[in-house]
């Protein structure tokens, strides 16, 4: 019989409970914020050259590669200027965040305050590839930095928002941002996840949800 790797068999599948919240919640989100999505999307064309949305491989659940979805907030540029900003990244570890990025546009800096350029992952949890709680995904090319026990935040599908995304974000240690990954891991649960959708409302209104 074929040899299975190890992390494929303490991978987590996801809980019934759990993929109806996606659905539900995702497909409910999708009709009700269309005009705002429309808005938004008309917004991007004629403010910036470039396309409506960003497309970037991150590592899904087991490590399997998907395209997370996001409205485009940075000029075109924006991937072949990232290393020689490296240097200047507020969040340690693989991980890059930089509050005033160069790259992003004027109206790029409002959707993330705001927090709507995350909205259109809303299609990734419809299609199975992201969660509404779980672990942000990571973009691959990072993932792969990442030490073994650090990785066992892969055993979940990833999410919209997690503790890391309500407790600090950049400011939090890239190490302490996994231990909160892995906390939550051990103790997902359907008034958990109910309880950080709650928390993720609040920062988003607060505008504590972005960089």
């Amino acid at each position: 019989m074929p040899v299975r790797p190890l992390e494929e068999l303490l991978l987590n599948p996801m809980p019934r409970w759990k993929r109806t919240l996606d659905v539900v919640g995702a497909a409910v989100g999708i009709v009700a914020l269309s005009p705002l999505l429309f808005a938004t999307a008309l917004l991007i064309k004629l403010t910036s050259p470039g396309p409506i949305f960003f497309l970037q491989k991150r590592d899904g659940w087991g490590g399997k590669p998907f395209s997370i979805l996001k409205f485009r907030t940075m000029y075109r540029d924006a991937e072949q200027r990232k290393a020689a900003l490296r240097a200047q990244s507020e969040q340690d570890g693989p991980a890059f965040k930089m509050a005033n990025d160069p790259r992003i546009t004027p109206i790029g800096r409002f959707l993330r305050k705001s927090c709507i350029d995350e909205l259109p992952q809303l299609w990734n949890v419809l299609k199975g590839d992201m969660t509404l709680v779980g672990p942000r995904p990571l973009d691959s090319r990072e993932a792969a930095e990442c030490e073994v026990w650090q990785r066992r935040r892969r055993w979940i599908t990833p999410g919209l928002t997690c503790i890391w995304q309500v407790h600090g974000k950049s400011k939090v240690p890239f190490k302490e941002w996994m231990r909160m990954d892995i906390r939550y891991i051990r103790a997902r649960s359907l008034w958990n996840d109910a309880a950080l959708i709650i928390r993720t409302a609040f920062a988003v209104i607060l505008h504590r949800g972005s960089h």
